[in-house]
């Protein structure tokens, strides 16, 4: 049955799958050309139709009834040349994940079938990483399991892979958010925090003795209170003094009147997670970017579903700004604290949402 038929070029425009299409992103639609009598995915690389000739369809079948052929380019009947790759960068993945030490590239390139080039190029586009820094954060999640399992350090990181302990060291902040010390003892250390109001209810502010660790919105202060607990489970929290006081403030500010904070942030992530929430940073009060235009901002345009998962994960709110992030029609989508203060951060910012 034929989804959408337009009579006129704008009412194409307007529909959120024209974007998808104009941006040859993989979708669950097919469009028809009626100039050329066929169909075809949304990521096809033949030439972009003109609006006033496209036609939105569910299914294969849809568009087959309304008289159109499958595209030879695209073959939509068939797996995608998307779906193959993922299926070949999903194999190399198991491969580096069974190996004791990260196998060369051209090794990991001939069991794909390509050149180290464009395997190279195909896999950061399938997962946002190079291979190696797939490698190396598969070697660090090794780590962060055997520590949590109560393991020796040394013992897991040798167990994880690396040769070296210092060079580990070296890069721990990185890798773990902490030294694999802290780590082990679930973020032990003092952490101050404090729960004020905002106007968009309540804020906790949690500072270790690096910055700013958390700040989280809600209605309820216990719940924020328990969940910085669940958090840091062996740290040792502390309740606000005076001082700290001033720095909920500034907080607040920067929430409500949209002040600068000029304090530093204890930022806790995977490698991958903190490519994105840098690049939330780089987007200006008073825009918006959609989570494949930072995909692309990263350098992993095939990486949207994991932008997405980063922005959730994001436990600094406002001063990561993930708010800036809505979906490529502009739409609002989900928001840790919720699509009504994500709708008032971006009205207060000037948005028309």
């Amino acid at each position: 049955m034929l989804d959408l038929m337009p009579d006129t070029a704008t009412s194409v425009t307007l529909d959120p799958r024209w974007d998808t299409l104009t941006r040859r992103e993989a979708g669950d639609f097919f469009y028809s050309v009626k100039t050329t009598g066929v169909y075809c995915r949304p990521d096809c690389a033949s030439r972009l139709p003109r609006p006033e000739n496209v036609g939105f369809y569910a299914t294969c079948e849809a568009a087959e009834m309304a008289g159109f052929r499958a595209c030879k380019r695209c073959r939509p009947r068939e797996d995608s040349v998307r779906t193959k790759q993922a299926e070949m960068i999903a194999d190399i993945c198991r491969f580096i994940e069974g190996a004791e030490e990260t196998p060369p590239l051209a090794d990991m390139a001939a069991r794909a079938g390509l050149s180290p080039h464009h395997f190279h190029r195909r896999f950061k586009a399938v997962t946002g990483l190079t291979p190696k820094a797939y490698a190396d954060a598969h070697r660090a999640e090794k780590v962060r399991e055997g520590l949590t399992a109560g393991e020796a350090v040394t013992a897991a990181l040798y167990e994880a892979g690396y040769g070296s302990s210092s060079r580990f060291y070296e890069r721990s902040d990185a890798i773990l958010g902490m030294t694999p010390k802290a780590f082990q003892t679930g973020g032990a250390g003092d952490i101050r925090f404090a729960v004020g109001q905002c106007s968009l209810g309540a804020v906790l502010v949690a500072q270790s003795d690096k910055g700013i660790c958390a700040i989280t919105l809600g209605d309820d202060a216990g719940a924020l209170v328990r969940d910085l607990q669940d958090r840091f489970p062996k740290a040792n929290l502390i309740g606000a003094d005076a001082a700290f006081e001033q720095t909920v403030a500034r907080v607040v500010g920067l929430i409500d009147q949209g002040q600068m904070l000029d304090l530093p942030l204890d930022i806790r992530g995977t490698a991958f997670q903190q490519r994105v929430w840098q690049a939330l940073r780089a987007i200006p009060a008073g825009e918006t970017r959609s989570y494949a235009e930072v995909a692309q901002m990263i350098g992993a345009p095939a990486a949207v579903r994991a932008v997405a998962g980063a922005c959730a994960a994001n436990a600094l709110a406002i001063a990561i700004p993930c708010h800036r992030v809505v979906r490529t029609d502009g739409a609002l989508s989900g928001y840790r604290w919720g699509v009504d203060r994500k709708r008032a951060l971006l009205l207060k910012e000037g948005q028309n949402v």
